[in-house]
């Protein structure tokens, strides 16, 4: 009987606090996320310009994926609406770098990795905080066996890289560590 009755006043108190701490994360109504992102509470929109490419190479289809990818992340991972302009966060940039080149040899001297480089300039202007405003280049890799055709897996590669780009800049304008 005892075993019981510890039993059920352990169940009430777990539920008593569960029921309190869905409370007080219902009523954090402040400028967070559980992304840990960090967002002014009056900041309602974002607006993330098209990428233009002008790197030297060009994959006539990275700018569309890169700039689709950001807006997806914000429009995910915060309450944010996304614009096409003029918003209260806004991100604009331009892919300054896509290379590929050797990145490993063997011992013969011959090519045994490539690497994949795409590298991008972002313009971040918050207007509710402009202390938050960066320009700041990112860059990412991506290595792949010399003995692919680059063709073949590029399209992955550059959705890895494309991913992680995103992250950074999602990191560097909203999540404050």
């Amino acid at each position: 009987m005892r075993h019981s009755n510890y039993r059920q006043r352990f169940h009430g108190s777990f539920l008593l606090f569960g029921l309190c701490l869905v409370v007080s994360l219902a009523g954090c109504t402040g400028g967070y996320s559980f992304t840990g992102a960090s967002i002014p509470p009056d900041a309602k929109t974002i607006s993330v310009k098209q990428f233009p490419n002008y790197a030297p190479t060009v994959n006539p289809q990275l700018s569309q994926t890169l700039s689709d990818e950001l807006r997806n992340m914000f429009s995910q991972q915060t309450s944010l609406t996304v614009t096409d302009d003029g918003g209260d966060l806004q991100i604009s940039g331009e892919i300054t770098g896509y290379a590929t080149r050797a990145s490993a040899l063997t011992s013969g001297d011959e090519v045994s990795m490539n690497r994949l480089t795409i590298t991008i300039k972002v313009t971040f202007v918050n207007t509710k905080d402009p202390e938050a405003d960066f320009e700041q280049q990112f860059s990412r890799y991506r290595d792949y066996p010399a003995s692919q055709d680059f063709s073949s897996v590029e399209q992955s590669l550059v959705g890895e890289i494309v991913t992680e780009l995103c992250e950074d800049v999602f990191n560097k304008a909203v999540v404050n560590w």
